[in-house]
């Protein structure tokens, strides 16, 4: 072991009673005694008293939370590395950043296009920013209707030759509540096990059963479908077109045609494919030649490779016509997206169409970095190749130790632990742009393989 990672292991371990101690603060909630029910005679579970502003503080979820943000607290002041979570920065979020006083190379943007900061895009939404204000201030159906907001749409229902689309404030809450209004008791979603948390929450809200196949299997989707299809109502197949945690590329061309042996609807998440995929960047339909009408909802986000804030469907103009007057927590009384925020998307689209050579530049930047990681015997898992890099480096702590390293040295990046990914699989994941230079991914190769070298040094108690 080397005399850096020893000493580190060492203050490490000194403190690794700080997660338990850091738990023991908390308030203790005092449990009334068990006693019968006046009115049945049966026996109550003794319930907790918290006391005022104390509700909450003994909530496991709650509590873990604190105990391990005092844990990392400590280990960042007893180790003197940087915390890397929740890092302060001044500057936009592009390829490099400026934090902790100093110039970061960047890897934790989802801005694959190098748009958020791009002028054209920030004048566009200094234009909206100054007709429209600040914010739409209230629902669309009730407040009157911006321009701005129907020609977006109509540009993205366009690019997926379909009805209609419909921009909203969130992509989590665009999937959750998309499939919240759509599917209800006695329907059913047929998910991708790697499918994105706000799809599950969808059907959280919806109250239909979930039942997941193999990642990425249309074997398995059809093994699935021809056991369980019949019992359901409606059933809706859900998948994504860029996996965001895996750098896995959806098989969704494979995957769409075996849910409609079954007279399955699906869904397509594209939040991390469009802008990526395909010759122009429109997307896993362009990627795969699909007809627009081979998926029956289009979903994506503006929020990474356009450069701007929100998410969108694209559908049937029927369907959109009625999450529009109808979906709660979509558009139905719900505030619409900042007016600037959309012109600042379609600024991106606008770049996009003008600058093909950025989706060009991306893939050269993330196959380039690909083969200097896997050149340097690393882990990553089962990515493609694409811009989302995951690199596996087993153990909380280790992965922390490693993103913290990488901090020292002037590179950002976010080290990704359970529950967003299985234990054992904890992970730095990298995203690439197409603003990244050869320099600055090549030189983060090496650091890179150096810090997970010091974090193999460190104790088996570590893995953790």
């Amino acid at each position: 072991m080397s005399e850096s990672a020893r000493d580190l292991a060492r203050k490490l371990l000194a403190g690794s009673g700080t997660k338990e101690s850091a738990g023991a603060g908390a308030a203790t909630a005092v449990r009334q005694a068990a006693a019968p029910n006046p009115v049945t005679g049966r026996t109550v579970p003794a319930r907790a008293t918290r006391g005022p502003g104390r509700q909450f503080t003994d909530h496991p979820e709650v509590a873990a939370a604190v105990a391990k943000r005092a844990a990392i607290a400590a280990i960042s002041e007893q180790s003197g590395m940087p915390n890397p979570l929740f890092l302060p920065r001044n500057s936009p979020n592009d390829t490099v950043i400026r934090a902790m006083d100093t110039d970061l190379v960047n890897f934790s943007a989802y801005n694959y296009l190098g748009l958020s900061s791009h002028p054209r895009v920030v004048r566009a939404g200094q234009a909206a920013l100054d007709q429209y204000g600040a914010s739409a201030s209230a629902s669309r159906i009730v407040s009157g209707e911006i321009p701005l907001y129907g020609e977006l749409e109509q540009r993205l229902a366009g690019m997926y030759d379909v009805g209609d689309a419909m921009v909203t404030t969130s992509g989590y809450l665009t999937n959750a509540g998309v499939i919240g209004f759509l599917l209800r008791e006695g329907d059913v979603a047929f998910c991708d096990s790697l499918i994105h948390g706000s799809v599950v929450s969808g059907t959280q809200w919806a109250g239909c059963r979930r039942i997941n196949f193999r990642h990425n299997d249309p074997d398995s989707l059809r093994s699935v479908l021809k056991m369980s299809r019949s019992g359901f109502d409606r059933a809706l197949v859900v998948l994504e077109g860029h996996y965001s945690m895996d750098g896995t590329v959806g098989r969704v061309a494979e995957l769409a045609a075996v849910a409609r042996e079954f007279d399955c609807a699906v869904m397509v998440d594209e939040a991390h494919s469009l802008g990526v995929f395909g010759a122009a960047g429109h997307g896993i339909r362009e990627h795969y030649g699909m007809a627009g009408s081979d998926v029956d909802i289009w979903m994506g986000t503006l929020s990474k490779a356009l450069g701007s804030v929100g998410g969108f469907i694209a559908a049937d103009a029927d369907l959109i016509a009625a999450m529009k007057s109808s979906a709660p927590g979509v558009a139905m009384l719900t505030g619409a997206p900042a007016p600037s925020g959309i012109a600042a998307a379609m600024a991106g689209l606008d770049v996009l169409a003008a600058e093909p050579e950025r989706v060009t530049r991306l893939w050269h930047n993330a196959r380039l970095f690909d083969a200097a990681l896997r050149e340097r015997g690393l882990d990553l898992g089962e990515s493609q190749g694409t811009p989302i890099v995951p690199v596996i480096v087993p153990g909380e702590i280790r992965a922390g130790f490693v993103s913290a390293h990488l901090l020292q040295q002037g590179v950002y990046a976010g080290a990704i632990s359970a529950p967003a990914v299985p234990v054992g699989k904890e992970r730095l994941r990298f995203f690439i742009t197409s603003e990244h230079t050869e320099q600055q991914l090549l030189s983060t190769a090496d650091l890179l393989a150096t810090a997970i070298a010091l974090a193999d040094q460190l104790p088996e108690a570590m893995a953790v």
